[in-house]
């Protein structure tokens, strides 16, 4: 999954251009947008892959049975998936009653940083 590193001023002016028709996104360009590097540090930590690796390869059926797997607590684990959710980076499918299973959508990244200086990126 190719992330794209961009300030949140330039991320709005990205996306207002690409609404009025100034700007055709390329096929290339990521389609996950993070406003800094201190973020992507965080949401792709060395434990937070591990996370999406135990999802890939163990396939818990809900969140509860990736936190015994992980042995992190399932508050901590909710409020990781939820981040990564919002990214796009995981999904959450309801599987019945309350219980959700986590479903890794990539654990390979690519970053791409991107500078604003008043043309468009």
């Amino acid at each position: 999954m190719k992330i794209g590193i961009i300030s949140w001023q330039a991320y709005k002016a990205r996306t207002i251009a690409i609404a009025r028709g100034e700007l055709e996104p390329r096929p290339t360009d990521p389609k996950v947008w993070m406003p800094s590097i201190e973020t992507a540090a965080k949401v792709l930590s060395e434990q937070n892959i591990a996370l999406l690796k135990t999802i890939k390869d163990r396939k818990p059926g809900s969140v509860t049975e990736l936190a015994v797997l992980t042995n992190r607590a399932q508050g901590n684990v909710s409020r990781t998936l939820k981040t990564m959710c919002n990214y796009g980076i995981v999904r959450l499918e309801k599987t019945g009653g309350r219980s959700k299973q986590p479903i890794a959508m990539a654990t390979e990244f690519q970053l791409e940083l991107r500078s604003f200086t008043g043309d468009l990126p």
